[in-house]
């Protein structure tokens, strides 16, 4: 074989310094596309977020109203049809990822979870726990979105 010539060298050195901006070019879309993508999903949560937000004092006002209400009622269609309504939103918003805190009674206080708005200050004992849930909370995935809002006691 023969020894390249001068030009061929020349378009030698143009066709791979075309190749690699060519590389880094696909490269830089492969991770611009990456990118918007967890964009995209980050806002589609944002959205998500803020329209449950705006659902939580309904959910809430339904809430007490079914628990205030007169027990020889219950059987009354109207309240029944009140029941079935908030057990359809919690099914919606369950499978939009919504999951309430666990604020039961006598479960161990975290203050990631919950906030506490009352302390019983006469009970002892070393480990804090919920004594009364006085507010729900909710989280979507691992986000908590809506501290419960607790009493707290000691045990």
């Amino acid at each position: 074989m023969s020894k390249p010539t001068k030009k061929e060298q020349e378009l030698q050195a143009v066709n791979e310094e075309l190749t690699a901006d060519l590389q880094r070019l696909r490269a830089d879309f492969e991770n611009y596309r990456k990118r918007i993508d967890v964009e995209k999903a980050q806002m589609s949560d944002l959205a998500k977020t803020a329209t449950v937000m705006k659902l939580l004092p309904v959910i809430d006002t339904i809430e007490r109203a079914i628990a205030h209400a007169p027990a020889d009622l219950a059987e009354n269609t109207w309240v029944q049809g009140i029941t079935s309504l908030a057990k359809n939103l919690e099914k919606s918003l369950s499978e939009l990822g919504l999951a309430r805190i666990d604020a039961s009674p006598g479960a161990v206080f975290d203050p990631n979870l919950h906030e506490a708005v009352m302390m019983d200050e006469n009970a002892e004992g070393d480990q804090e726990v919920v004594a009364e849930e006085l507010r729900a909370g909710y989280k979507i995935g691992d986000q908590v979105i809506r501290p419960s809002m607790v009493k707290v006691t000691k045990q």
